[in-house]
């Protein structure tokens, strides 16, 4: 039995195989797309901001 899932681009349905060159994407077209997505931070994993190293020193950022 063959999986079938969802192009996080474009919707379309696709086979998880290992004959399919571009999973979870259905192109290279989609996968492009996706990646463009990420470079330009239209996506992103959510998580609590960096300090930057300059604070680092002070008392306030200790042991964060």
């Amino acid at each position: 039995m063959t999986t079938i899932v969802k192009c996080p681009t474009c919707n379309k349905d696709v086979e998880w195989t290992k004959q399919q060159k571009w999973r979870p994407f259905c192109s290279d077209r989609c996968r492009l797309i996706d990646l463009g997505e990420w470079a330009n931070e239209s996506h992103r994993i959510a998580g609590s901001e960096t300090i930057p190293e300059e604070l680092l020193d002070t008392e306030q950022y200790k042991d964060t």
